[in-house]
C-alpha cells in the first residue's frame, strides 16, 4: 500500500469519482475523450500533491481514480477538475457550444463517488484487535 505524507497526516486515499455530461450528451466521442483525458492527468501540474491514478471515458460519463489528500474536500477536487477541463474542453471544440443548447458547462451538476482500498474485513480485524496485542505486554510476571 503506498502511503503519502502532509505535514500532519500520513494518509492513503482511494477514490473512484464518476462525472456526467449535461443532459447526459454523447460528446465525449473519440477526440473530444481522448484530450480530456490529458487535460485531467495534468491536474497534478498545479496541485502535485493531487494523484490522478487513472481516466476513462464513455460518450457521455468520465471515471476518475484518484488519490486526494485530506487537506482538500473531494468536492472541491471534482469541482475544480470540472470547471477547468469543461472551459478548456469547449475552447478547443467550440462545435459543443451547439451540443449543449445555449447551456455553460459541459458537466452535470452531481457526482458519483465511492471509496477503494484496503477491504472492509482487513480494517475490521485490525480496529477489534486493538488493546488485544499489547495486553500480554502491559502485564507484569512478578
Amino acid at each position: 500500500m503506498d502511503y503519502r505524507k502532509q505535514a500532519h497526516a500520513v494518509y492513503s486515499t482511494r477514490y473512484h469519482i464518476v462525472v456526467s455530461t449535461k443532459y447526459r450528451r454523447k460528446i465525449l466521442k473519440a477526440g473530444v475523450g481522448d484530450y480530456l483525458q490529458k487535460l485531467v492527468h495534468q491536474v497534478n501540474r498545479i496541485h502535485p500533491d493531487i494523484e490522478v491514478l487513472d481516466v476513462n471515458t464513455d460518450v457521455d460519463h468520465m471515471h476518475l481514480l484518484m488519490s486526494i489528500p485530506p487537506k482538500y474536500s473531494v468536492s472541491e477536487v471534482v469541482n475544480m477538475v470540472k470547471a477547468n477541463s469543461g472551459r478548456k474542453v469547449r475552447e478547443e471544440f467550440p462545435h459543443l457550444d451547439k451540443v449543449s443548447w445555449g447551456v455553460t458547462g459541459i458537466w452535470s451538476t452531481g457526482y458519483f463517488m465511492s471509496t477503494f482500498g484496503i477491504h472492509e474485513s482487513t480494517i475490521r480485524n485490525y480496529s477489534q484487535m486493538q488493546g488485544k496485542e499489547d495486553s500480554g505486554q502491559a502485564e507484569l510476571g512478578l
